[in-house]
């Protein structure tokens, strides 16, 4: 097993069949988080050959991925491939991306084009994170250019990365700080503290079938919203590089704010302040004691037999 396509599933039946069909001949390790949509099933049939690694519990995306690319570690993999259940491998790009990781090793996470379900056009999302701060990504697809090495970035989200073993045994895997979104960013962070790059090649594709879903809502207050500023406050405050500051800094700030409000008689923003406290509170400690953590090299969070030959 020198290369291993990790699949999370999670009632991802309306996908998984392209998904799969997509990976070729590769071995393909699926973690299904519980589902409930007849998706193990079948795979059973349909994919017996598929390594299929069953959860009682929804243990989230990158937990799960912490399972399946531990067991393709121990199974002697030399990279993995993490690919959505609703993505799929375009023709010989993962043999491309295999290739320049081999060339260019200082890249720990290297992701393909991300394209919509039909192909057509860049998948919006990955189209703007990556133009946010490089702008090298041309505006229409049949104008993008081979280049002969991987465009270094800051972030790119995981529907389709190769890491490199090398990479794993020193950043790890995903911090289950992180359930279900935010944990992307967070390994990016971390594969940058530790001297590897993110990059994107524009030679290999993915087709990230998602165009359809609608956009979340986050009406300031509600239970998405608080969901949101979790997911934000884990992203900017466990940062291993120091990108946002000191989350202890954030409580003062919005402690001195929330005493304003307080004077001012201003009961809807003294409200919204003293949540935000909550939340911060809740979850100071765990930021901290992972942010620290995640400063050590190490295979944190993966179950591997040994590393004395990675």
């Amino acid at each position: 097993m020198q290369t291993a396509i990790i699949i999370v599933t999670y009632n991802g039946l309306r996908w998984i069949k392209r998904c799969l069909e997509s990976c070729g001949d590769y071995p393909v390790v699926v973690v299904d988080n519980a589902s409930t949509d007849g998706t193990v099933g079948f795979i059973e049939q349909q994919f017996p050959n598929v390594i299929l690694l069953k959860q009682d519990t929804n243990l989230g995306f990158g937990q799960a991925n912490n399972l399946g690319i531990s067991y393709a570690l121990n199974h002697g993999a030399k990279q993995v491939f993490l690919l959505n259940q609703d993505a799929y491998l375009e023709k010989g790009s993962l043999k491309a991306l295999i290739a320049t990781q081999k060339q260019h090793s200082e890249f720990g996470v290297i992701s393909p084009i991300h394209l919509t379900g039909d192909g057509k056009m860049y998948d919006r999302q990955f189209y703007n994170v990556i133009n946010e701060h490089h702008e090298w990504l041309p505006k229409n697809l049949p104008d993008i250019t081979p280049k002969a090495k991987p465009i270094s970035i800051s972030f790119v989200n995981a529907a389709g990365w190769l890491v490199s073993k090398s990479c794993l045994v020193k950043v790890g895997g995903f911090d289950p700080l992180f359930f279900h979104y935010g944990e992307d960013n967070n390994y990016c962070q971390r594969v940058l503290y530790h001297g590897f790059k993110v990059g994107v090649i524009t030679t290999s594709f993915i087709k990230h079938d998602r165009e359809h879903r609608p956009k979340p809502v986050y009406k300031e207050g509600s239970h998405t919203y608080w969901t949101w500023y979790m997911r934000r406050l884990k992203k900017r405050y466990a940062d291993v590089n120091n990108t946002y500051g000191s989350i202890n800094k954030l409580f003062i700030k919005r402690l001195k704010s929330f005493v304003a409000s307080v004077i001012k008689l201003d009961c809807k923003r003294s409200t919204l302040l003293l949540k935000e406290l909550c939340v911060i509170v809740k979850h100071r400690k765990v930021i901290l004691v992972s942010k620290t953590r995640n400063t050590i090299p190490d295979t944190h969070y993966l179950t591997v037999k040994t590393t004395n030959d990675y």
